[in-house]
């Protein structure tokens, strides 16, 4: 079978073209700038070019493309929106409108100047995906399945924490099911409140194949635990740094025994340790992490979890792992596949297996082969 997994961040996208007869290694794979980098660059050529911007499309990842948005208005210059397009900058909209962006819908768009720049948001492009494997001569014309990871906030109701309403869907996940996949779904079980998620699901809709998306921390951490040392201990503390979020869990093979979710931005090493060593102790808690400035904490079994020396180190990942370098923890630095870098696409291939039954015995297989039965010269076009 073939899976096209797509890991999206806010500094890249990282794609897995998995094809489950080879080892997992001679699969094809690309590293690219994240979609809100590559929007980020077009806004700034029309700034500087003092051109009013259209922004059309569906609710995707901000960050630095609502920071050159802002940048754009200003310069005193104008931003045109449809209502989904505008939610990447913020889930309410009259926020968006204080800030200058004026809120349109496209019959009213098709009466702008003709030199107005039009961009489309979304956090997957397919079509230029499908281009660049192309250009390699390789088709994406029979997938059995696209995986997609992002990141969520949900919508929170009016007046309410975004860091408590992510944290409690986090929590509520886990209530359903206590392990790391419960973070995925097929795209017609997506929550209402999952609006990034969902609008994933809209920009893929003109694509054959089924899709399932998830959290990309969770599949992240799930890739992570893939890693070589990783797998040789039951329990485990895996953390991931990611350049906006850092997610951490305490993992067992009975499932999640705690974890904590907090902002990057927020930490440093000396405090980043602190909250790993409390998280394994099992003393750590939710206000101590609310209070500065991060999303929660809980701690899910009683039984504390011994890191280092003959127990496991805690497992590192994140493009910002950095953070932990020359920590007195010890740690190890989780290569899944031997590439920290697609460790959310294997965690979202991981979460298919157990998302999808029938995918469950092939893709399990192609997770833990050593030698595989073919190479890539051997398979059909």
């Amino acid at each position: 079978m073939r899976i096209l997994a797509i890991d999206i961040g806010t500094g890249t996208q990282d794609i897995i073209l998995l094809d489950s007869r080879l080892d997992f290694e001679n699969n094809y794979k690309m590293v690219l700038p994240s979609p809100t980098l590559i929007l980020r660059k077009k806004i700034q050529a029309a700034t500087l070019a003092g051109k009013t911007l259209l922004l059309r499309g569906v609710t995707m990842g901000g960050g630095p493309c609502s920071w050159a948005i802002e940048d754009h208005l200003r310069k005193g210059l104008k931003v045109f929106a449809f209502a989904q397009a505008a939610q990447t900058i913020n889930d309410d909209l009259e926020a968006v409108r204080d800030l200058g962006v004026e809120i349109i819908n496209p019959e009213e768009a098709a009466r702008l100047d003709p030199s107005v720049v039009s961009l489309t948001l979304g956090d997957v492009d397919f079509n230029t995906i499908e281009k660049a494997f192309g250009e390699f001569s390789v088709r994406l014309d029979s997938l059995d399945l696209i995986t997609v990871g992002v990141f969520d906030h949900g919508n929170a109701p009016a007046g309410y924490s975004d860091r408590k309403f992510r944290f409690e869907y986090l929590e509520n996940r886990l209530k359903i099911s206590n392990n790391l996949s419960t973070f995925a779904f097929p795209s017609s079980e997506i929550p209402n409140e999952m609006t990034r998620l969902a609008a994933v699901r809209e920009s893929l809709a003109a694509c054959p194949a089924p899709l399932m998306v998830m959290d990309t921390a969770p599949a992240a951490v799930f890739g992570a635990s893939l890693d070589p040392l990783s797998r040789k201990f039951p329990r485990k503390l895996i953390v991931n740094i990611g350049n906006f979020h850092t997610l951490a869990f305490r993992l067992s093979p009975t499932g999640i025994e705690g974890f904590f979710e907090h902002h990057t931005g927020m930490l440093d090493a000396s405090l980043l340790e602190v909250f790993i060593r409390k998280l394994a102790e099992g003393s750590l808690t939710d206000a101590e992490i609310f209070s500065s400035q991060g999303h929660g904490a809980r701690i899910l079994t009683e039984n504390p979890l011994s890191l280092g020396e003959s127990n496991c180190p805690v497992i590192i990942t994140g493009p910002r792992r950095s953070l932990l370098a020359g920590s007195e923890l010890d740690t190890h630095l989780a290569v899944p596949f031997g590439d920290m870098m697609t460790a959310g696409c294997v965690g979202l291939i991981a979460s298919a297996a157990e998302i999808y039954p029938q995918f469950q015995k092939e893709l399990t297989l192609a997770l833990n082969r050593t030698s595989g039965n073919l190479a890539p010269w051997d398979l059909a076009d």
